[in-house]
């Protein structure tokens, strides 16, 4: 028995823990050395195994039967680099077997820092390129095995470039950072043709949890007395005020990609927000709708043909946390909105995500489960 049991299950968040070489063993020669090490830094737990795997390809096979043993267990078993599947992909698709999902979306942890945010923009794409091809070559043995590609936005010549590249790798979709797009906005003209590309190779783009800054600026935090730790007991992840709004870009993002007519000239394009929380979702969508209806003198407002909530329920799914209030959220809003998402294996998915999710669904009906465990995933990736 897996743990999905005999439910039917997709995926939307689970994990690559990167090893020091994750993007210099696929990047180009010329710019190999001047791409950073992945170094799992001061993340508390998560890093507590740093130095036990990272000079290792897989798991010693002891650890690895142990986990095996666990069977249906494995999601409460070890997690961050102990994991079973952390970052050997032959070791992964035992842990998916053990899991049960159908599908499994795989996003990297650590090198998206460099792919997405590298203050020079060359090396940006080099690492975009580098970790896209490590990417691939993970989830190419395994075809429930979803790879997220990178995708930078700040010269849309060199992002057509590189989404070719991603097509040819055949990876699920593009993680796009929300933020402006090399000081443009997404709705842009000159990012168009990227858009258009996306749509017409049906790769949703996806927004993810670190494609911007997780920490408030750090005149936020000063109080006069001492900075708290991270969750995780490090001091490089997200602590309590940083929650209020870690959410805040991507409603900005998602918002002017629909207020800039985005989603009207490219109607097939799919998006997803992942781990950014959904709490957020109703009060937004009815704040969308108004700001629309009473700025509809501007032009791109007045020229939408459909309610902005119209266009994020046809177009978009979000990933809610485990400590979230599905239930809630559906009843605020709709149930065509969101989707399951294990985290594996990071902490912050919990030991036993069915469980915590069934349990804030409560009396929901079958088809509400069914979306959300299915119908919401397909949405976004029809060819499942």
């Amino acid at each position: 028995m897996s743990y999905a049991n005999s439910r039917v299950i997709f995926d939307a968040d689970s994990h690559i823990m990167e090893r020091p070489d994750f993007l210099r063993d696929f990047a180009e020669s010329a710019i190999r050395d001047k791409l950073e090490p992945i170094m799992g830094g001061n993340q508390g737990k998560t890093s507590r195994s740093w130095d036990e795997v990272v000079t290792q390809p897989g798991h010693n096979p002891e650890k690895v039967e142990e986990m095996i043993a666990l069977g249906d267990r494995l999601i409460s078993g070890p997690k961050g680099y102990l994991a079973l599947g952390a970052f050997n992909k032959h070791e992964r698709t035992q842990a998916l077997t053990q899991l049960g999902f159908r599908k499994q979306l795989v996003f990297a942890t650590f090198s998206p820092g460099q792919a997405l945010g590298h203050p020079d923009q060359d090396l940006r794409y080099g690492a975009a390129a580098a970790h896209n091809r490590a990417m691939a070559d993970f989830c190419a043995e395994d075809e429930r095995l979803m790879g997220i590609a990178t995708l930078p936005m700040d010269d849309p010549e060199l992002s057509i470039r590189e989404l070719e590249n991603i097509k040819k790798l055949g990876l699920s979709a593009a993680w796009i950072a929300h933020d402006t797009c090399g000081g443009r906005s997404p709705g842009h003209s000159d990012l168009d043709p990227i858009w258009a590309a996306l749509a017409e190779a049906q790769i949703p783009f996806v927004l993810h949890v670190g494609g911007f800054p997780l920490q408030l600026p750090e005149r936020w935090m000063n109080t006069g007395r001492p900075i708290p730790r991270d969750w995780q007991g490090g001091g490089e992840n997200v602590r309590g005020k940083d929650m209020i709004a870690l959410h805040h870009n991507a409603e900005l993002f998602l918002g002017a990609m629909i207020f800039d007519g985005v989603f009207e000239r490219h109607p097939r394009l799919k998006g997803a927000s992942v781990e950014l929380g959904a709490g957020w979702v109703p009060s937004w969508m009815k704040r969308l709708d108004w700001a629309a209806g009473i700025w509809k003198k501007e032009a791109e407002l007045g020229a939408l043909t459909k309610k902005p909530s119209e266009i994020i329920r046809s177009n978009l799914s979000f990933t809610p946390y485990v400590y979230e209030n599905v239930g809630e959220m559906i009843a605020e809003s709709s149930d065509d909105l969101y989707m399951f998402s294990s985290d594996y294996p990071h902490y912050e998915g919990s030991r036993n995500p069915i469980e915590r999710f069934e349990a804030s669904l409560g009396d929901a009906t079958d088809r509400c489960r069914q979306r959300f465990y299915v119908d919401n995933f397909k949405k976004i990736f029809p060819d499942v």
